[in-house]
């Protein structure tokens, strides 16, 4: 404990400490020392102990720490008698230029008016150029920022062809003097717009062809071309600085979890093939020809073999993968944070992991998380908002209007509810805009991705509720209903009706769609919620068979848990067990899910049997898992978190594509490396693998 207290000290003297005041600290240090020293020696012996202390005292304080995504880099081996003016390292004057200048290299974005006069040796590429006769400007970009160069003819006359010929994306070795900028020169929109480097000395280190597109941020980029010159992409300040801050946020949630005494712990990548969700990515075994091992879609089983051996706190940033259907917000392959817990509950794992995202999302973002957060069950949300991640940064609700469309004289809502199923509505302010084509291309939009089989409206004009629909309806029920909806006129009403799941997602879908054609959501604001209270089964509406909403190592609550173990029983309430399922939405988008999981063999038996899965598939699927399960499984729960949405969301992105360095298209190809590719025939032998025509390939 003492060795972990001293370390964090140090580090924090060491970020806050320049040379000098170290110094004084070290003599302060140094005289203790002597006073120590002194009673058990002479004074010289004490004053060559002090001398000591101070010497170490100062070199340790001196070194810079790096915090920042524009972290000032700590001076490598054998860059000595150089001065600093903050982040600013002087040249030593070294007859090495190139060594010297890699050596003591400063950061060409924390140059400023404080280091003028001073000579340093600065390196990057060449982002701008103008050549004005005499004289050469070149804006020089690392990652750090821009600095202006001046290679003037007058002070390199031996080398001024050579800067004549610098263009863009050249990299550059450039050792000069730092001044200040004429009054009318200079740049506000720059950190060092101040001030310039007059160019003493330089060198090329590569040149470069001309690039595949404008590396300037605000020149417009087909994204395909981005894709294959990523490399390029990265040199823009866009995904340069997501990068930065993607491990930002993975070192202060490791920093979080640290404090917490959690143990990142490294799961397998090539792993048995279990049924999860989503299709596995397959690797044959070259060394047992016509068997593949499986990419994770998770580490699930692996972080509860954890807990069976006892470590209790597991995480771990770790690569996932799914061979599924992409969109904005998907990858064939990507990253989680993935924790595990041995003896909690979900309100302990709730509290902790809202601790953990306001104290990361401060030290990222800057945004402050006002706790405790807002919590909702999957039935509110799903009565409410109609999907299980809902946006409610804005209001917008769905409505129940059972009792209205009985009272009515329309026949499609009462066959609708005699079936069982739901008449719902949506009320959106101002809707009475939308044209008859914008109301049919909705309804296409409905049918197509939801099963919708039409989309009634009614829209509140100046004389009241009109449509087509309307009447069927009594003008006191018209009335009765556009006071219970709230519409005013130029509102407009949409119905929902058919089975609720098919009601829930068009509606619920409809409500974010016209939410943002009508500008209803608000920006820079971070609205999250707990969804809890999950179904732990729901049956498929077309073929009425049952299977898990979450995955089938979730817990049922206590109080359920006989209907899951009484077979006669499950059959007629499968669909009333509630499960310790939680998840975490963020302006309507779920950014992690998790729960308490099952821990008692005999309760994992029933939830497979529950599910149709036979004893000789849980031998074959999850033999290795449920063996672990009778060995002394304590009570666990957890959850993972998609940081790639997390950062997408954070960085106001619109696809995750823009914050990972080499994303995969919408097809799952990554176009610089032409990936996925053929392999040779030799290949294929030794993997005992023969490839067919695919029919209509």
């Amino acid at each position: 404990m003492a060795k972990k207290a001293a370390k964090k000290t140090a580090k924090k003297a060491t970020s806050k400490a320049a040379a000098r005041p170290a110094k004084k600290n070290a003599q302060k240090t140094g005289k203790k020392t002597v006073k120590k020293a002194a009673s058990k020696a002479s004074k010289k012996t004490a004053n060559k102990a002090a001398k000591k202390t101070a010497s170490k005292t100062v070199k340790k304080a001196a070194k810079p720490a790096a915090k920042k995504p524009a972290a000032k880099p700590a001076a490598p081996k054998g860059a000595t008698g150089s001065a600093r003016v903050g982040s600013v390292r002087e040249l030593a004057g070294g007859p090495d230029l190139i060594a010297d200048i890699f050596a003591n290299r400063t950061p060409a974005g924390e140059l400023t008016v404080a280091a003028a006069g001073l000579k340093v040796g600065v390196s990057g590429w060449a982002f701008r150029y103008r050549d004005q006769g005499g004289c050469v400007f070149v804006d020089m970009r690392d990652r750090t920022g821009l600095i202006q160069l001046v290679f003037d003819q007058s002070t390199i006359p031996g080398q001024f062809a050579i800067a004549e010929k610098i263009r863009s994306e050249y990299v550059l070795a450039v050792s000069g003097v730092v001044r200040k900028r004429t009054p009318e020169n200079i740049n506000p929109r720059l950190k060092s717009g101040e001030i310039e480097i007059l160019v003493k000395d330089f060198e090329v280190l590569n040149a470069a062809e001309t690039p595949p597109f404008e590396v300037d941020e605000h020149s417009e980029v087909n994204e395909e071309l981005r894709l294959k010159y990523r490399y390029m992409d990265m040199r823009r300040e866009g995904l340069a600085n997501a990068l930065w801050m993607r491990s930002k946020l993975n070192q202060s949630i490791r920093r979080y979890l640290e404090d917490a005494e959690f143990l990142e712990v490294e799961t397998p990548v090539l792993n048995k093939s279990t049924p999860e969700g989503a299709r596995d990515f397959l690797v044959p075994a070259r060394m047992t020809p016509g068997t593949f091992y499986a990419l994770p879609q998770s580490p699930q089983l692996f972080k509860q073999i954890l807990m069976v051996g006892g470590l209790e706190r597991y995480f771990q940033i770790v690569k996932c993968f799914r061979d599924e259907d992409l969109r904005a917000d998907r990858q064939p392959e990507f990253t989680q944070l993935d924790m595990e817990i041995s003896f909690t509950t979900e309100d302990q794992i709730v509290e902790l992991i809202e601790q953990m995202w306001a104290r990361v999302i401060q030290e990222c973002f800057g945004v402050e998380i006002q706790l405790p957060l807002p919590q909702l069950t999957y039935a509110d949300a799903m009565e409410r908002y109609g999907v299980d991640a809902p946006d409610v940064r804005f209001e917008m609700e769905l409505r129940d209007v059972a009792e209205y469309s009985q009272k009515s004289e329309f026949q499609v809502f009462h066959n609708v509810l005699k079936s069982g199923g739901r008449v719902k509505a949506l009320a959106v302010p101002g809707g009475a805009s939308l044209s008859r084509k914008d109301i049919d291309d909705l309804t296409d939009w409905a049918s197509r991705n939801f099963g919708a089989k039409g989309l009634a409206f009614i829209k509140h004009e100046a004389e009241g509720l009109k449509s087509a629909i309307t009447k069927f309806f009594s003008p006191e029920l018209l009335k009765e209903m556009a006071d219970y909806l709230g519409t005013k006129p130029g509102d407009m009403i949409f119905f929902g009706a058919g089975p609720e799941p098919i009601v829930n997602a068009t509606l619920g879908n409809l409500r974010v769609r016209l939410a943002k054609r009508f500008d209803m959501i608000p920006e820079n604001q971070w609205a999250f919620t707990w969804v809890r209270d999950f179904p732990l089964f729901e049956r498929d509406h077309k073929t009425g068979e049952i299977y898990s909403v979450h995955h089938p190592f979730t817990a049922p609550h206590e109080d359920q848990l006989d209907i899951v173990m009484d077979p006669e029983r499950f059959k007629k309430e499968a669909t009333k067990v509630l499960s310790r399922a939680y998840d975490l939405v963020l302006n309507g988008s779920e950014i992690g899910g998790g729960s308490i999981r099952i821990h008692k063999p005999d309760v994992q038996h029933a939830v497979f049997k529950a599910l149709g899965i036979s004893d000789e598939e849980v031998v074959e699927k999850f033999g290795f898992f449920v063996n672990a399960l009778k060995y002394g499984a304590p009570p666990h729960g957890g959850i993972a978190f998609g940081l790639d949405r997390v950062m997408m969301l954070f960085l106001q992105r619109e696809s995750i594509r823009d914050v990972i360095a080499f994303p995969k298209t919408q097809k799952g190809h990554c176009l610089m490396s032409e990936s996925p590719s053929a392999v040779s025939p030799v290949q294929l032998q030794e993997l005992a693998i023969k490839t067919v025509p695919v029919p209509g390939s």
